[in-house]
């Protein structure tokens, strides 16, 4: 058996895979990660095989953590892949000189296992990276190189490892690759509205709200998804329109539901709701990060209000949004739900009727 194979030669796995590392980078910068990465990796894979697969959340946890390390020391994804594929490499070439036996539902089990860990690692590294640069403060240009370097290096390396062939499109290393290219593709709205709002320029133009939520829920739906998140859209009315520019109020909702997929807590629901009164219209996302701390409620609320609170409150999507919003004559609030989440809501004036039009 594959995993009694692994557990009784776990030391000498670690340490083949630590040569094949050597030979293929230059310095020791990240050694100890790899000490201790390597041995967790093939500890969560004995149970992982032993239990015909039901060990993976250790395995994506265990994944993380390394990738968090690695990012600590200053490796690249390149870097990170190699790890785990020299791990592979490691059991395989051990499995033959010694004539260990691999059934092919073990050999599935382990390329989904390794799959998960490219997976988790890659995720960790890159997001840690993306909120080390935020926190650096870096200049607007190097931010929005280093914001657009990440996904699409990360949407890049998961494109090299379907492109070999060990694992497959429907895997994690799939829905990774479908998660960077959306994320480099709301990057670019966002980047074009910032653009579009320094230059002074929207083209305003009567739009249906139920239309362009249809259009948002496509993305969003697989975003929760990809993130164990359920969302739900209320029932929307036909005939709710609003006088917008249609691609800053869809980079205004979009940051809305990104920043709630990226704060509810694991297996956690997200609500996007349309209400409207005589003269406005409403569009609410709710989230359950667990609901705002002491403070924050009064910070968040003066920062969407724009009363001298800025960027560091917001963040930069956030910013972008507010800044889409009051271009467009609305406002965009936030109520805490303690405990359970928090709620930001999209307030836009609705246009005057015509004859014989119903409010």
């Amino acid at each position: 058996m594959l995993h009694e194979f692994l557990h009784a030669n776990r030391d000498a796995i670690t340490a083949l895979a630590r040569n094949l590392g050597a030979s293929g980078r230059s310095g020791s910068s990240t050694d100890e990660e790899r000490k201790r990465g390597v041995p967790l990796f093939i500890n969560q894979l004995v149970e992982s095989l032993r239990t015909s697969g039901s060990f993976n959340v250790a395995i994506g946890e265990g994944a993380r953590m390394h990738g968090a390390e690695l990012h600590r020391s200053g490796s690249t994804y390149t870097q990170i892949v190699r790890d785990y594929g020299n791990v592979c490499q490691a059991i395989t070439r051990l499995a033959q000189e010694t004539n260990a036996p691999i059934t092919a539902d073990e050999f599935h089990t382990l390329n989904r296992c390794l799959d998960e860990a490219i997976a988790g690692a890659v995720t960790e590294c890159a997001r840690l990276r993306e909120r080390s640069l935020d926190e650096e403060g870096r200049a607007r240009v190097g931010a929005v190189a280093g914001a657009f370097g990440n996904p699409l290096g990360a949407a890049l390396l998961a494109y090299e490892v379907l492109r070999t062939g060990a694992v497959g499109i429907g895997g994690s290393t799939g829905t990774e690759l479908g998660r960077n290219l959306r994320r480099v593709a709301t990057l670019i709205e966002r980047t074009m509205a910032e653009v579009l709002l320094d230059a002074g320029k929207m083209s305003t133009a009567r739009v249906s709200i139920s239309e362009l939520v249809e259009e948002l829920e496509i993305g969003a739906f697989s975003e929760a998804h990809a993130r164990s998140l359920v969302l739900s859209v209320a029932p929307l009315e036909r005939g709710v329109e609003v006088d917008v520019d249609r691609r800053l109020l869809t980079v205004a909702v979009d940051t809305l539901l990104q920043n709630a997929f990226a704060f509810s807590r694991p297996k956690g629901h997200v609500a996007l709701n349309i209400s409207r009164s005589t003269a406005c219209v409403s569009i609410e996302v709710e989230d359950e990060c667990g609901g705002l701390p002491a403070g924050r409620l009064e910070e968040l609320s003066r920062a969407l209000a724009g009363q001298g609170v800025g960027r560091a409150a917001l963040g930069p999507g956030l910013t972008i949004s507010r800044r889409c919003i009051e271009a467009m004559g609305g406002q965009t609030l936030v109520r805490d739900k303690p405990g359970v989440g928090c709620a930001f809501t999209i307030e836009l004036p609705r246009p005057a009727p015509s004859a014989g039009t119903r409010q």
